[in-house]
């Protein structure tokens, strides 16, 4: 078995109470380093402790509004790492951005989520951690190993203990079909999918309610709420359908962007559930949170003894 204290851990500035957290659950000090920027607004980072010859892991994740500015910062931290001889650079990123925008959906786009794979391995990354990325494809984007955490058990655990009656899983698109059928069959309820359209982007139109919501209680799912405009008119659909007026929503990524708090509170979900792999503030009302710092803790804990990782979600 290797020894836990041969390894740094550090923080970017994107979510430091994350960080402290995971470093509370592995029992090690969240290690020191520098992050500022000059007058002309180039970020500057400098590691406070030496670790040559030691793996590190640097705990970054992508906060909205500062998305550019915190992969910025995770390059810069990468390269000092690898510049600073570190044995090995592992990433925590709790929440990718421009995930998706993964392939091209009109002519002349770019494929930026496989940009910044690139950018993250070329700058030096041994092995990434994420969760739940938009979409699977994205996991050979990266050069270098990944682990794609799965945070299903999170949400199954807390459904369990709620007992809800009559609860139905609702997919609010075809592409969220496959990870609502297994949060579907590990609860042992049925499932519903809603025919989504959308005309442009952040605009979102439920055309159709696929299988039998009448007197159910909603269980909507999705990989993150950015504007809230799907999940929204995902409520909306159910209720026009027969479902319960009682409606939960969960998500992994809490983006929430623009009018998506607004929004929220004008939709009155029962409960809100996310996890904590952006910081949030100002939370919409009936906001629960779910930590995953526990997770990753023991997902580096197994990285670093050289354990299985997917028997920690699956």
């Amino acid at each position: 078995m290797r020894n836990m204290s041969n390894l740094k851990i550090f923080s970017g500035s994107s979510n430091q109470a994350f960080a402290k957290e995971v470093c509370q659950n592995l029992k090690i000090p969240l290690s020191l380093m520098t992050i500022k920027k000059f007058s002309c607004g180039e970020i500057y980072v400098k590691f406070d402790e030496s670790f040559r010859g030691q793996e590190v892991f640097l705990i970054q994740t992508c906060r909205t509004g500062f998305m550019n500015e915190d992969l910025m910062e995770l390059f810069l931290m990468i390269d000092a790492a690898r510049q600073s001889f570190a044995e090995k650079i592992h990433v925590i990123l709790p929440y990718f951005a421009y995930s998706r925008q993964d392939k091209i959906h009109t002519p002349r786009e770019g494929i930026s989520a496989k940009l910044f794979a690139d950018l993250i391995h070329k700058a030096g990354a041994d092995h990434v951690i994420t969760l739940h990325l938009h979409s699977d494809q994205i996991q050979g984007f990266f050069d270098c190993p990944l682990d794609n955490l799965n945070p299903q058990r999170l949400f199954v655990n807390y459904f369990q203990k709620k007992n809800l009656k009559d609860a139905i899983v609702v997919s609010p698109d075809a592409g969220g079909a496959k990870m609502a059928k297994k949060f579907a069959d590990a609860l042992g309820i049925p499932l519903s999918i809603l025919h989504k359209q959308r005309p442009e982007h952040n605009v979102s139109e439920v055309t159709h309610v696929i299988g039998d919501v009448k007197g159910k209680t909603p269980i909507i799912i999705d990989d993150m709420i950015d504007t809230a405009g799907s999940v929204c008119a995902a409520k909306k659909a159910l209720l026009a359908a027969g479902a319960n007026e009682e409606v939960y929503l969960c998500a992994t990524h809490a983006i929430f962007s623009g009018p998506a708090r607004e929004r929220l509170s004008e939709t009155n979900f029962t409960e809100i559930i996310c996890t904590d792999s952006l910081p949030v503030e100002n939370t919409p009302k009936n906001y629960k949170t779910l930590s995953i710092a526990p997770l990753f803790g023991e997902v580096m804990k197994n990285v670093v003894e050289h354990k299985s990782v997917s028997k920690l979600y699956l």
